[in-house]
């Protein structure tokens, strides 16, 4: 990792009422699965991913009541909205106009230059960034005959093409995307690009998969491209249920210490000794605490008395489990037994009174 991280010397750009670039926190991004032109069915999931940590939303404006619907939605939410614009060059001055906060474009599946101008003049007059995306699975022909495939150094080529159509139109309020499947194809893109630019990076793995699969794809692709300090904005890309994007990427960025706050639950992976339901103890005390998010505390749940007691040292609050029974310790202190029913009571009573 660089002495100073990349992330620290991008442009820093203004998107709703949230900014990114120059050092600013890397935000959370999902997108929304509804039609987005279903106000009110999308508006919703748009504020239970907001509770859940997302900050900025994306949905997709591939009509054009979907793309006038931007604006009724941004009423009933308190995060940026984005409008993913594909082909069609006037959903995306419609969904501009509608009250979108940036629109996301590849320029190079709009049309003329005619066209890609009169977006960039919309997103001028209205101060809307934009977020060049290009896609491994939709790299140009020409581009994948250069490179004998689909390359990072195709992806890269590619993006700046785009950035450069866009700087050359007088607009540089800029994000910039490069997505593969391809873990390693999408750090080596990421690589390259931040070396030959300073406009933000929007990071994420595309297509990453099912909940356990996608998962691990993200955690290592964005583990690896986030250390070496590259990144602006991150999504997690699940299929599945979106919130389970926040509370990942959540996880990945403070895994990495690149997040404050909330409670980092630690716990054992159970062995013969275990005699209490630790699995289900384990998984309750993990949704237990997301109640908690103004707290920065580590909680450790151990399943035995053999090691529980002396790893939960290392938390500042710990259960360790015995025969049905169970220690509550607290700052390296056991504070009580208790039977196996009560644990997670005492540990919510703990949490609750924290620093009182």
């Amino acid at each position: 990792m660089t002495d100073m991280p990349y992330r620290n010397k991008t442009k820093v750009i203004k998107i709703g009422n949230q900014v990114i670039g120059g050092g600013n926190p890397i935000l959370i991004q999902s997108m929304t699965n509804t039609k987005t032109e279903d106000v009110e069915a999308t508006a919703a999931q748009i504020r239970k991913l907001e509770e859940a940590g997302c900050q900025i939303i994306r949905c997709t404006a591939n009509n054009e009541a979907a793309a006038r619907a931007i604006g009724e939605i941004k009423q009933q939410i308190h995060i940026p909205i984005v409008a993913d614009i594909h082909f069609d060059y006037r959903l995306a001055i419609l969904a501009i106009e509608a009250g979108a906060d940036k629109i996301r474009i590849n320029p190079g599946n709009i049309g003329s230059s005619d066209r890609v101008r009169a977006v960039v003049e919309t997103a001028k007059a209205h101060h809307v960034p934009i977020r060049v995306g290009v896609n491994s699975g939709s790299l140009e022909k020409t581009l994948v005959e250069k490179y004998h495939g689909v390359t990072p150094e195709g992806l890269v080529e590619s993006a700046l093409d785009k950035v450069h159509m866009i700087e050359d139109l007088g607009y540089d309020q800029m994000v910039i995307s490069i997505k593969s499947s391809d873990v390693m194809m999408c750090v080596k893109a990421h690589e390259l690009i931040v070396k030959q630019t300073d406009y933000p990076l929007h990071v994420g793995i595309t297509e990453a998969g099912t909940l356990i699969r996608g998962t691990i794809k993200s955690s290592v692709g964005l583990g690896i491209i986030l250390n070496e300090g590259i990144g602006d904005t991150i999504r997690v890309s699940l299929t599945g249920d979106p919130v389970s994007e926040i509370v990942t990427a959540k996880q990945i960025l403070k895994t990495l210490n690149l997040r404050k706050g909330g409670i980092e639950v630690v716990s054992c992976p159970t062995c013969g000794r275990t005699s209490i339901d630790l699995i289900g103890l384990a998984n309750q005390v993990e949704t237990m605490v997301a109640d908690f998010e103004n707290l920065d505390i580590k909680v450790a749940v151990m399943g035995c008395i053999v090691n529980g007691p002396g790893e939960a040292r290392e938390a500042d609050l710990g259960i360790a489990g015995g025969n049905g029974e169970g220690l509550l310790i607290k700052k390296g202190e056991i504070v009580k037994k208790l039977p196996e029913d009560q644990l997670l009571p005492a540990l919510r009573y703990e949490l609750e009174h924290w620093g009182k």
